[in-house]
């Protein structure tokens, strides 16, 4: 079993609280506008990180975490983008390829809105954990953290930062 904690749009804010909400986890997942590299530094330091870079974020960053980034964890198909849009309204960047190789797993940021989506059309499982930064419009800062086990993705659980 790996326990993930999903993180995005930090916009170069990390509440200290991430590392106490992210203690029990294997991994952290970041989806994008890190806001610096520092940020990504200091999560990497603390659990493995994987992630991807957002639209905000500068050649520091674009340099070590790619645009998209497709990997299996455990039995499970994951792809994660930053601007990737959301069942019935995905980016068209993606759109050609969510439908002729759907993952199972499909994790987004960018909107600062929280979604768990299953998209029955492709068997696919959509999450955007929402913004954990202070920039942007959001009235609550979000995380997720849930388990793949084989092939199954389980124990969602979301998580609310202090206003």
């Amino acid at each position: 079993m790996t326990k993930i904690g999903l993180i995005s749009d930090t916009h170069s804010y990390l509440d200290d609280a991430v590392f106490k909400h992210f203690e029990n986890v294997d991994e952290i997942w970041h989806a994008g506008d890190f806001g610096n590299i520092e940020l990504a530094d200091q999560l990497a330091a603390f659990k493995p990180l994987k992630g991807v870079y957002g639209n905000i974020d500068g050649q520091d960053i674009r340099q070590i975490y790619p645009l998209n980034f497709r990997f299996k964890c455990e039995q499970v198909d994951v792809w994660m983008t930053h601007i990737g849009g959301y069942p019935d309204r995905y980016n068209p960047a993606v759109k050609p390829e969510i439908y002729t190789n759907p993952p199972q797993l499909f994790i987004t940021g960018h909107s600062h809105i929280l979604k768990v989506i299953y998209d029955k059309k492709i068997s696919c499982l959509h999450l955007n954990p929402g913004a954990a930064g202070k920039q942007g419009w959001q009235k609550v800062r979000t995380l997720m953290r849930f388990s793949i086990d084989g092939d199954k993705i389980q124990d969602l659980q979301v998580i609310e930062l202090a206003k």
